[in-house]
């Protein structure tokens, strides 16, 4: 079976998708790519060799000689986007958010639920890193004990002009918050939002750090620096009962030199979570095949759970007060 791809956006996500599927994932035909602009999506058909160009995005998620559509377009198009395809029978990767606003989530789980069956895979990616995976299965394996708190952060080299501490939350945060639902097997009912009295909340990609409280009763702290200035870094700790659980990236060398041992930081996500990328997009592709979604991957619902916390917890850094998490009761389709 020969998979027929629809990519639309050709950004940095969009181009590092058009490269997976072109070059190193089996049984995928990268069958048409749509942009904006007509010179950009003709650049990178005629790099991969896909056979259609189209700019009107819509009509690429609904094409009928396409199976399955990846979209990495502007936020604010993905939920749309994601349900012409649905409704067109397709099915979709689409990376995070599936949308910023909770009630255009319910939106697309209403059309799955009415269709029966989930299509939509959402990009949460960190499911599928190694570090993340051994870490999970650590905890599943009783190795530390009960789970008891979780520690993340996530930090930039710098952040783009436009940058504030709400998109900290809101843009930013969303991987940690859908790796600590992972992670725990829990939802979250609580956020406090905090940034240090030190820094100018107003300064371009000043830090945030928030505090979640779990359903199950257990702690997850966030920090969020979008200005780190010394490379991309994303750590995290998980606290059982018993002992701890460290995630580790990937380290592939160590330069000795100048009286002095040292490791490069990537400038970017991209290094750091380049085989998390390539397994989440061979799901997909093996989920299409079987008609059954991944166990590992986040779908609509956990792309509602997200956005949800994230709304939250721009409310609560606005307010300067604990705030709860509201969420609607799980479909069925997602049980």
């Amino acid at each position: 079976m020969t998979i027929r791809i629809a990519l639309i956006g050709t950004g940095v996500m969009g181009m590092d998708h058009a490269r997976l599927f072109a070059e190193e994932l089996p049984g995928v035909e990268l069958h048409t790519v749509c942009d904006m602009s007509a010179e950009r999506a003709g650049q990178v058909a005629e790099r991969f060799g896909i056979r259609q160009v189209l700019t009107d995005a819509v009509q690429a998620a609904t094409h009928p000689d396409v199976d399955a559509v990846v979209i990495a377009s502007p936020d604010d198009t993905h939920a749309p986007l994601t349900l012409a395809a649905l409704q067109a029978g397709k099915h979709v990767l689409c990376e995070k958010p599936l949308s910023p606003s909770s009630e255009e989530c319910r939106q697309v789980m209403d059309l799955e639920s009415r269709l029966g069956h989930q299509r939509v895979q959402i990009g949460f990616m960190r499911r599928f890193d190694p570090s993340y995976t051994d870490m999970k299965a650590t905890l599943q394996r009783n190795a530390v004990g009960r789970a008891i708190m979780f520690h993340c952060f996530h930090r930039n080299v710098t952040a783009p002009a436009n940058f504030t501490g709400q998109m900290a939350i809101s843009n930013s945060a969303p991987h940690e918050f859908d790796a600590a639902r992972f992670m725990l097997d829990d939802e979250m009912a609580a956020i406090s939002v905090f940034q240090p009295r030190a820094v100018d909340a107003g300064k371009t990609g000043a830090p945030v750090f928030m505090v979640l409280e779990s359903r199950g009763g257990r702690l997850v702290n966030v920090e969020i620096n979008n200005n780190a200035g010394y490379g991309y870094d994303v750590r995290a700790e998980l606290v059982g009962e018993r002992g701890s659980v460290f995630l580790r990236a990937p380290v592939h060398s160590e330069l000795h030199a100048d009286l002095r041992a040292s490791e490069r930081y990537a400038p970017d996500w991209r290094p750091r979570f380049a085989e998390a990328y390539r397994l989440q997009n061979l799901a997909w592709l093996r989920s299409i095949v079987s008609g059954k979604p991944s166990p590992i991957a986040s779908n609509a619902w956990d792309a509602y759970c997200a956005t949800r916390i994230a709304e939250t917890g721009v409310q609560a850094l606005a307010s300067g007060t604990r705030q709860t998490i509201d969420l609607i009761d799980k479909p069925a389709l997602y049980a």
